[in-house]
């Protein structure tokens, strides 16, 4: 008898709040990838999280919560379970959307464990595990539109130990305006999906 393979879990963090725009569609090729490689892919759309900013409190520099009781309390015990992480966000004013930027300022739980008390909430075992896909398209043709998200995304992504690893990238879409006229982005991103879970799953398989 085959030995029962746990299916390793990932978030799907949508910083659009458009859940059928050219964002979300991406990102759900990713999933459906992530999905046939076997994993189990819970998708969170930031933007329609009811939280408040982070207002420094520093409640969090000696305990592993944060002050303000919403509903990020529950998305932190999601992002400590997790076995990676992708997220998708448009270019907006050559950085990330304000809901999904205010979204990983809350993660100052995880940076004060990390960096002030020196005990990440994820042990480096799992660290070497965990790794985050980084989807985005912007408006603007330009050769720097992504240098700001993706610097974010990496700072979020080492704060929260799951360190950047791949990339789909899709500049122009004031142009191209509907993703789905570009098969070769869909595609890139199934196919980024079902790499980062058939690597998850050779993890649980011990290959």
């Amino acid at each position: 008898m085959q030995p029962c393979i746990m299916r390793k879990k990932i978030i799907a963090l949508l910083g659009s709040p458009l859940i059928e725009g050219n964002t979300a569609r991406l990102l759900d090729e990713a999933i459906r990838g992530a999905e046939d490689a076997g994993c189990e892919v819970e998708k969170i759309v930031a933007a329609h999280i009811d939280f408040a900013p982070c207002m420094e409190i520093f409640y969090c520099m000696e305990n592993e919560t944060c002050q303000i009781q919403d509903e990020m309390i529950g998305i932190y015990d999601k992002f400590r379970e997790m076995d990676s992480l992708i997220v998708a966000t448009p270019v907006m004013t050559m950085g990330i959307p304000g809901k999904l930027k205010s979204f990983m300022d809350r993660f100052q739980v995880f940076y004060m464990a990390k960096y002030y008390r020196g005990k990440s909430l994820i042990s480096l075992e799992r660290r070497k595990e965990r790794r985050m896909l980084f989807i985005s398209i912007a408006g603007m043709d330009l050769p720097t539109v992504f240098e700001g998200a993706k610097v974010t995304a990496r700072a979020f992504g080492e704060i929260i130990d799951c360190p950047y690893w791949d990339e789909v990238l899709r500049n122009d879409m004031d142009n191209i305006k509907d993703i789905r006229t570009r098969p070769e982005v869909m595609e890139a991103c199934y196919r980024k999906g079902h790499e980062l879970g058939s690597l998850l799953m050779q993890q649980a398989a011990g290959v």
